[in-house]
Parts: C-alpha cells; structure tokens; sequence
C-alpha cells in the first residue's frame, strides 16, 4: 500500500464534535461518569468520511474505510486509477486527516498530487506542472467533484494533476 501525506489541520470539517459528556459537579462524580468509547468515536468519523463520499458521488457501495488514529485506509475493489485517486483526495483533505493508505495498479506511473500554498492560484500549478496557465481548467475537471470552482482552493489542500495531453 502506498501512503500519501495531506496537511491534517486543512481541509473541509466534517467529522463535527462529538457529544461531550455532562461536566461532573463533584470529585466522587468523576470517577462514575462514563468514558468516550474510542471504538464509537472511530465509527461516527468512519461514518462521516462515508457520508463525504457520496455526497460527492465517489462511493458505489464497494468503498471500505478504516481508521487508524489520523491515517485513512481507503479499499475499493470497483474503482478505476481515476476514480481511486479522487478517493484518496476526498478524505486526505478532510480536516484531522494526515495520511491516506491506499493500493493503486502497479501498471502505472504513480499520481502526480500537489499541495496549494498560500496565494496559489489554478493557472500557476497549470503553468507549473502541465507548462501552461491556460491548461488551469484541466486541473480543475480532474479534481471534480471536490472542486466546484477554480477560484475556490485553499492552502494545504492536495490536488490531483492530469497527465499532459
């Protein structure tokens, strides 16, 4: 499996906060009042991640999630090179997220992925990875769904770059 390293502090919030537990009123209560079961919290964001998914449209059912602290390990039997690096990219850059685990076919060279710095724009990766800031809207349409506007990326964010025409 390779692994793909994502800005874990950027990213679309969607794992919320969980349902934090009544302030205990004295010292004796802290020792009764119940604690987080981790195995639930992983759920509720496994869950969450699933939910990012196909709201994007990227989850025909045969996607499966692990979790393992802030590393996502993303399975799918039925998914093309294209539509397994959109996964990839889907839940990386999701706020919490720093690492994704994923297997890609060995028959291909491995993805090209770019992390936006500060005051970046679409044209100026084009420029720089495909050799022209007009080729931005080929960038653009290989990150969609994620993306619903050129204008519209943010630091930190990791995009995928479409091998030159």
């Amino acid at each position: 499996m390779a692994i793909w390293d994502f800005v874990k502090d950027a990213g679309k919030a969607v794992f919320g906060k969980a349902e934090a537990a009544p302030a205990p009123s004295t010292p004796s209560a802290d020792a009764a009042a119940p604690k987080a079961d981790p195995d639930a919290e992983t759920q509720r964001k496994v869950a969450a991640l699933k939910a990012e998914l196909q709201s994007l449209n990227l989850d025909a059912g045969d996607v499966h999630l692990r979790l393992r602290g802030d590393t996502v390990v993303v399975e799918s039997r039925g998914a093309d090179r294209e539509v397994l690096e959109k996964l990839i990219l889907a839940v990386g850059n999701i706020q919490g997220i720093a690492k994704v685990e994923a297997d890609l076919p060995d028959d291909a060279p491995p993805p090209v992925f770019h992390t936006v710095t500060k005051g970046e724009t679409l044209s100026a990766i084009a420029k720089e990875h495909l050799g022209s800031a007009t080729q931005y809207n080929a960038i653009f349409e290989a990150n969609r769904p994620m993306l619903s506007d050129p204008d519209k990326i943010y630091p930190g964010q990791v995009l995928r770059i479409p091998a030159k025409a």
